[in-house]
């Protein structure tokens, strides 16, 4: 599994979502509070996630 990490365009100011990729799909969390926990997405949705934020 890989670490946390931000997006780039989050601009740095501390208000955004961190994203831990793996195997399986993602992991998505608070970076203002990560130990309330994660929302995980299947493979399946993240890649249609990606593909429609991409376009």
């Amino acid at each position: 599994m890989t670490d946390w990490h931000t997006s780039t365009y989050s601009g740095g100011n501390n208000e955004c979502v961190e994203v831990r990729e793996h195997a399986f799909g993602a992991d998505l969390r608070d970076s203002k509070h990560p130990d309330a926990g994660h929302l995980p997405f299947p493979a399946s949705e993240w890649t249609s996630f990606l593909s429609s934020a991409l376009k």
